[in-house]
């Protein structure tokens, strides 16, 4: 590190000596109601809680106070979507009144401080509204992801209880309408618990069926508010400890784990990221492209750019097809985007299609400076085939859904440190990151262990899980204790950098060595010839597990697959040695992956392994698993 460029170093020693002093400055960003009592209790909730006694509003955060700042007329919100051929721009005095109707009609059906409500919505402007209406009145939002199974939607219905669901007509994705009533009904059907109302917005692409006494068309409801509906003026004073909302992480079996995001905390911490963590001032257009189904639309999209009094992207399109692979370059020309958020695996997609970025050269860059990746490591290849395209920062950072916000990155507004590829860089402050081996002792430095966090956590992160205390405490605090289990394997080395290879449950053991299917990943994706990958283990009777690879082709590859999977073997066997055990290659047109771009690796071990499986909730096309199979079934793998 260079103390000398970057501030982080002074920063981040600052936290350490006073941990509560930082957080207490950072909070004077935000508008209180009443400043916190304490800026932490560690005698509160599971292992405390932040901004105690604070009483403050996420929606009048998030909008009204530009409003009244002079941000009126400046775009709060840019819908581009290029699935409906619709763009839509809406300034921070609209995203207001539209906020303060759906707030009164909410109220209207009996929704009140504390009471949930489960938004089923596609990438539309109203999925953002109505997040904000239920920050609004001290309502508890849950979103999940819109066309989502009726049974995994059940699930969530049953675990929060929703008063009323808000809900549209259908999703669009690349040459087809997802319709999203049939879904819904089923999943109400399934629930024990039934909601008061459901508001649905009928999309243009397809109307449906309203059910009578229970479901409204919401825009006939707001076009004929909008006229006297302006109750809620005042947006409604709650906690800092308060929950803002409910995001589920999982629901295959069991308990779906609802994290649990508060008030105070999560605008602490997002404010501080936009400026010191992405280097984004107020008034410039931030972009994630992500969705807001995801922790990263909720955090990015919605709430720490409208914190910022920056101008969000709301974009309702992929990557590539939507109609090119020049999608995105399109839509930072266009809007002036400044920074840009996404996954690796976007990029990927990208550079699969056009290898050479022969679309950038249509498209004026010139306001874009850094691009942020997160979601899935982002193997060096791809950061560094993005960072000659770009010639701007390309910059890896690492978290998940239950942190909200950066647990390390390389943070541009404090002045970037030296790039190591692989790394999403330094724990961010209010982060004490350690590596531990099973039995919770600190490793040496570039030895591999379990990532975990030092209690307590920063704010933003999740104080428990919805009502369940206890099954928040097995599963992130029971293991290491003192220690927040992040489920990552990886190292540190020598200057503090972290180094994330894989979730812990995707180290293999191969005849007692233990090794990461990421370096393995690293090596196959450095091949020329390759645009992405995937390495997991598969059942062996001799060496318990051996690494099996999944390779995609660029586009424009002509070599014979079978001379590719060679070289790629024979580079694992050089690079990483015979003791990886790395014989099997198979070239497939596209990997199994998750609307968020996350590749669905645990189903096609049980696909490999020949064990029973479930199609995956969050699956883009399911008929990819069925080419996995016959794939692995030709080279004589699996049932």
């Amino acid at each position: 590190m260079d103390a000398r460029t970057s501030r982080y170093p002074e920063v981040y020693a600052r936290w350490q000596r006073d941990p509560l002093g930082f957080w207490a400055e950072a909070a004077q960003e935000i508008d209180w109601l009443e400043q916190p009592r304490q800026v932490f209790d560690p005698n509160a909730g599971v292992y405390g809680r932040w901004f105690v006694g604070g009483v403050c509003n996420t929606c009048w955060n998030a909008v009204d106070r530009h409003v009244m700042a002079g941000r009126a007329e400046q775009p709060a919100i840019i819908y581009d979507s290029p699935l409906a051929g619709a763009k839509r721009t809406i300034t921070y005095a609209r995203l207001q009144t539209d906020t303060q109707v759906l707030a009164a009609l909410l109220q209207d059906f009996g929704v009140a401080k504390g009471d949930r409500v489960i938004l089923y919505m596609p990438m539309i402007p109203e999925a953002v509204i109505g997040m904000l209406a239920c920050a609004r009145i001290g309502a508890v939002h849950s979103v999940v992801f819109g066309g989502f199974a009726a049974n995994e939607l059940a699930t969530r219905i049953d675990d929060a209880k929703p008063k009323v669901i808000l809900s549209a007509s259908c999703g669009l994705e690349p040459g087809r309408i997802v319709q999203y009533k049939p879904l819904l009904d089923e999943a109400i059907r399934l629930a024990a618990h039934k909601p008061d109302a459901c508001l649905i917005l009928q999309r243009p692409q397809h109307s449906c069926e309203l059910t009578a006494g229970r479901d409204h068309d919401w825009a006939a409801l707001r076009d004929h508010a909008i006229v006297y509906a302006r109750s809620v003026y005042d947006c409604v004073p709650v906690e800092a400890t308060d929950p803002l909302y409910i995001l589920y992480t999982s629901g295959t079996t069991g308990r779906p784990k609802g994290v649990v995001r508060d008030n105070g905390g999560h605008m602490v911490a997002l404010k501080w990221s936009m400026k010191n963590l992405y280097g984004v001032d107020p008034g410039e257009v931030y972009w994630a492209a992500s969705d807001v189904g995801w922790v990263v639309g909720h955090s990015y999209i919605v709430y720490a750019p409208l914190f910022h009094g920056c101008t969000s992207i709301l974009y309702e399109g992929k990557p590539v097809g939507t109609p090119d692979a020049g999608a995105f370059w399109r839509v930072i020309a266009e809007h002036g985007c400044a920074t840009m958020f996404t996954a690796p695996t976007a990029f990927r997609a990208i550079k699969k299609e056009d290898p050479k970025g022969a679309l950038l050269g249509q498209y004026d860059l010139s306001k874009f400076r850094a691009l942020f990746l997160a979601g899935e490591r982002a193997d060096p290849d791809t950061l560094q085939w993005a960072e000659t395209l770009l010639n701007v920062p390309v910059i890896d950072h690492w978290w998940q859904t239950e942190t909200g916000w950066a647990i390390a990155g390389n943070p541009l507004g404090l002045g970037m440190l030296p790039v190591k590829h692989g790394s999403p860089t330094v724990a961010m402050p209010g982060y004490d990151v350690r590596i531990v081996d099973e039995a919770c002792k600190e490793v040496a430095p570039k030895q591999m262990g379990s990532i975990v966090v030092k209690l307590p956590l920063p704010p933003s992160c999740l104080p428990t899980l919805w009502q369940n205390d206890d099954g928040f405490k097995d599963a992130y605090l029971a293991e290491f204790p003192g220690y927040y289990k992040t489920a990552d394997a990886g190292y540190m080395d020598e200057d503090g950098y972290i180094y994330v290879m894989s979730r812990t449950d995707d180290i293999i053991n191969v005849a007692g060595h233990r090794l990461s299917t990421g370096g393995m990943e690293e090596v196959l994706s450095a091949h020329p010839d390759v645009a992405e990958c995937a390495v997991l283990g598969i059942k062996d009777a001799l060496k318990g597990e051996v690494p099996c690879g999944f390779i995609v082709l660029k586009a424009g590859v002509n070599r014979p697959p079978s001379e590719i999977e060679a070289e790629i073997v024979a580079l694992v066997r050089e690079k990483i040695g015979p003791v990886a055990a790395f014989k099997l290659a198979i070239t497939v047109a596209r990997l199994p992956k998750t609307r968020s771009g996350k590749i669905l690796r645990g189903t096609i071990k049980k696909i490999a392994d020949g064990e029973a499986w479930q199609m995956p909730a969050t699956i883009d096309d399911p008929a990819i698993l069925e080419e996995i199979g016959g794939a692995l079934r030709g080279r004589g793998v699996g049932g």
